[in-house]
C-alpha cells in the first residue's frame, strides 16, 4: 500500500480527454509518477511517450481497477467529467477500494453534489472556474485572476495611477480599499513581497488579494 502522507505519491488519472491528458502531462513534468488509463485505445497510445505509465482499462468495472492495482494509489483524479454516469460509477469504485484522495470532475452543479455524496473528496469544475477567469481578464482590467474558497481571490495587474510613487503604508491601500498587495514584480528584477514602505512605479506589476468584489473595485481604479 502506498503511504498515505507521501507528498510524492504515484497518481491515477483514469480518462485521457483534454482536461485528463493535461493533468497528467503536468503531473508527468513535476515528476509525479502517473498512472493514467482509458477505455479508447487510440487515446492511451497517443499518450504513452509522454506519460509514465498509460494502459487501457474500463475503470467502470471494479475488478479492472484492482487488476491495475487503483487500490494501491493515495491519489486519483476522475477526469471523466462528460460521461456523467461513468464519472459516478468510477468514483464509487475508487471509493469501495478505498482511496484516500479522490479529485473528480464535474460538468454541472448537480453533478458535482452526485460525487460529493459518492465520496469524491474534491470536487472540480474547470469550464465553469477557466470562464470565469476569462471574463475577469477580458475586462482588461486584470493580467490574471485564481479564485481559492469561497470569495477569496488573487489577481495580477498594473498598479492604479493613485499608489504609485508612494509607499503602500502612505496610499492607505488596506484601509481605503481593503485589498491586500501581496507582491511587487518590477522588470528585469525578481518577484518581492511588499512591505508597509514598499513603493511602486508606472513600470510594476502587483499581486493582490481581497474578496472578488474589492478586487474588482480597485482594478477599476483611475489608472
Amino acid at each position: 500500500m502506498v503511504d498515505r502522507f507521501r507528498g510524492d505519491a504515484p497518481v491515477l488519472v483514469i480518462g485521457l480527454g483534454r482536461f485528463g491528458a493535461a493533468c497528467a502531462g503536468e503531473l508527468d513534468r513535476l515528476e509525479r509518477e502517473v498512472l493514467a488509463i482509458d477505455g479508447n485505445l487510440e487515446l492511451v497510445q497517443k499518450w504513452s511517450e509522454r506519460v509514465t505509465h498509460t494502459v487501457q482499462a474500463d475503470a467502470r468495472n471494479i475488478d479492472a481497477l484492482k487488476q491495475i492495482g487503483a487500490q494501491d494509489f493515495q491519489v486519483a483524479v476522475v477526469a471523466v467529467g462528460s460521461l456523467i454516469e461513468a464519472s459516478v460509477l468510477i468514483t464509487a469504485n475508487l471509493v469501495d477500494l478505498k482511496v484516500p484522495q479522490i479529485w473528480a470532475k464535474a460538468v454541472s452543479q448537480s453533478h458535482g453534489k452526485i460525487l460529493a455524496r459518492v465520496g469524491a473528496n474534491h470536487v472540480i469544475y474547470p469550464e465553469r472556474e477557466a470562464g470565469e477567469r476569462v471574463a475577469h481578464l477580458v475586462s482588461g482590467r486584470m493580467l490574471d485572476f485564481i479564485r481559492f474558497d469561497d470569495d477569496f481571490v488573487l489577481a495580477k495587474m498594473y498598479p492604479p495611477k493613485l499608489i504609485r510613487g508612494i509607499g503602500l503604508n502612505e496610499s492607505g491601500v488596506r484601509s481605503k480599499y481593503n485589498v491586500t498587495v501581496v507582491g511587487v514584480k518590477s522588470p528585469g528584477r525578481a518577484f518581492r513581497y511588499a512591505e508597509a514602505n514598499t513603493v511602486v512605479t508606472n513600470h510594476d506589476l502587483i499581486i493582490v488579494s481581497g474578496t472578488n468584489s474589492d478586487i474588482e473595485r480597485f482594478a477599476a481604479l483611475d489608472r
